[in-house]
């Protein structure tokens, strides 16, 4: 896949799917269901305050006969249940704490772990880069240790390999320097990560790391710095040291280097759709593409 529109074609390839909208008195997030449903690629049903689902959808010019609404105080743990008993496929959040939905989607009685941490992995396309650009975290995981990166790891690989369509992809491991040094933790554990992909502790990808990002990114720049290695310059996959440098290369991507992006939240045996209010409606529909096509 070279550019993120083709999203789009997959997800209607694949057939249409149902999502489960948890809390959906959100214009926002209404606009964008019906985007992806004029697409051909989802069928919703609407959990939450109908009053306030009716009063949304009459602002933001949604037409709700299109849709099924259901009456719920308890509307995240009604959208998970749709996914459970097999009326929906994945789980979007609406007007709702994005750690109130997890909370439902990750409750053992509904059996949606599995084992891995969900994170936010987001696949951006830029004309500064030469393919497609997956990422994690920039939205879920605070703070990660070794294994929660090996976690981030498989979810970012997941994505590559089903959405993007790389085979074995190349993952680059991401610090502020390119040498480990003791005092700093992301360069620890891009070493170690590096060596358990080596010993096959972590499969179906390349790991390498530590790089700083531009010699992730350039070829140029890893060349430069002596580097030999065949994910420098030429990654497919980033991880992030933490949140913090994963929300602001989002951001910075998104808003100043004009990138294109599509996010979905993986992990749990269903993907997890959201949008923000910041997003674009392009993003918003690619970001319900991306989901479309992660549902297992």
């Amino acid at each position: 896949m070279k550019k993120l529109s083709e999203l789009l074609d997959k997800a209607k390839a694949n057939g249409k799917k149902v999502v489960a909208v948890a809390a959906a008195d959100d214009e926002v997030v209404l606009k964008a269901v019906e985007m992806a449903y004029n697409e051909g690629i989802v069928d919703a049903i609407l959990f939450g305050n109908k009053e306030k689902i009716e009063k949304a959808a009459k602002n933001a010019n949604v037409n709700l006969s299109n849709f099924e609404v259901i009456d719920s105080n308890a509307p995240a743990d009604d959208a998970v249940k749709a996914v459970v008993n097999g009326k929906a496929h994945f789980v979007m959040k609406g007007n709702i704490k994005t750690g109130d939905l997890m909370k439902a989607v990750l409750k053992d009685e509904y059996n949606l772990k599995t084992g891995r941490t969900m994170s936010l992995v987001s696949i951006f396309e830029t004309p500064l880069y030469h393919k497609l650009l997956v990422v994690s975290d920039a939205g879920m995981t605070i703070a990660p240790d070794l294994e929660q990166k090996v976690h981030l790891i498989e979810n970012s690989v997941l994505v590559a390999r089903k959405a993007v369509g790389v085979e074995k992809p190349k993952v680059a491991i991401l610090g502020a320097i390119e040498v480990v040094n003791p005092k700093m933790e992301a360069t620890v554990h891009a070493a170690l990560l590096s060596k358990m992909n080596e010993r096959g502790q972590i499969k179906g990808c390349i790991v390498d790391g530590p790089f700083a990002l531009d010699n992730a990114v350039s070829k140029e720049a890893a060349e430069h710095k002596g580097i030999v290695s065949p994910v420098a310059g030429d990654a497919d996959v980033l991880i992030m040291p933490d949140i913090e440098a994963g929300n602001i290369f989002y951001k910075g991507m998104v808003f100043l280097a004009g990138a294109k992006v599509a996010s979905a939240i993986i992990g749990a045996k269903c993907p997890v759709a959201l949008t923000s209010r910041a997003d674009s409606d392009e993003t918003k529909l690619l970001s319900i593409a991306l989901t479309c096509l992660m549902v297992e």
